[in-house]
């Protein structure tokens, strides 16, 4: 019984030491940027979000996260399979690789874009440029970035889902007559489903988020090339404060939506 005492003792300890780190370190900041948003009323914090760069910024956003996300779903998905129903050479280095942008830090990302995509001296970039297509300082370049630092992110969710269903299922199929799409479509992707919802909604998350890569590659000018991310930074070093918070405020509530999306999915999927 004191075995037990001491043990509940350091339990409530442990839980509130780690409460109170998650809230000086998280809560509380996050909190404060929520305050200092609507501290002059509701009024004021949506039109600190109507003047024409912060609209631009927010649509560009809408748009690199969009296409990021989609296509980390087509590839994030394929590489799974890959991953899981494939053995071939050099199947853990790929698998390696894929957590690169995870120890990586994204300004590394950014920066490594640049040397292979400059329009000037770039290993692809003048070849594209002399078919007049320009990716660094560009939507397409930060889309690329974006992509980048959330692949991960998907393909870590869907690849033990793809261990734990197996393949008797997909083997069954297949003994059946069923094709390689029939087999996906109707067997592979329900099994599947829920992680793919989960990796996108975190992935629309970091998508939404991402700075330093997207700066890299942007050139970060305001009206064309700047995102919700370097717009928070340019308007918070402008002292247009109230901008600054207001939309660091919609992009933290997006956020905070995507994770509660995945708490309240993961139970009922679970039971």
């Amino acid at each position: 019984m004191r075995a037990d005492r001491r043990t509940g003792a350091g339990g409530w300890v442990l839980r509130g030491v780690v409460v109170t780190y998650v809230v000086l370190l998280v809560a509380w900041p996050t909190g404060l940027v929520f305050k200092r948003a609507f501290q002059d009323g509701i009024d004021t914090f949506f039109s600190s979000l109507t003047s024409p760069d912060v609209q631009h910024a927010l649509a560009l956003t809408v748009t690199v996260a969009g296409w990021a996300v989609v296509i980390n779903l087509v590839f994030g998905v394929a590489i799974s399979l890959l991953l899981v129903r494939y053995r071939f050479p050099g199947r853990r280095i790929l698998s390696v690789l894929i957590d690169v942008p995870l120890s990586v830090s994204p300004v590394v990302v950014g920066l490594a874009l640049v040397l292979v995509y400059n329009a000037r001296d770039g290993w692809f970039g003048t070849t594209l440029a002399t078919w007049g297509f320009q990716v660094i300082f560009s939507t397409p370049g930060m889309i690329m970035a974006t992509v980048f630092v959330a692949l991960p992110l998907v393909v870590r969710e869907v690849t033990p889902v793809l261990e734990e269903i197996g393949t008797d299922q997909e083997q069954a199929a297949r003994s059946l007559g069923a094709g390689g799409f029939q087999t996906f479509w109707r067997i592979t992707l329900p099994g599947i489903r829920w992680a793919i919802v989960y990796g996108l909604v975190l992935a629309v998350a970091r998508s939404i988020g991402e700075f330093g890569a997207v700066k890299i590659v942007s050139g970060n000018i305001t009206g064309q090339s700047q995102t919700a991310t370097l717009a928070v930074e340019q308007t918070y070093q402008n002292f247009d404060h109230q901008a600054a918070y207001a939309i660091a405020a919609l992009l933290a509530f997006t956020a905070m939506l995507c994770l509660i999306v995945v708490a309240i999915l993961r139970p009922k999927e679970q039971h």
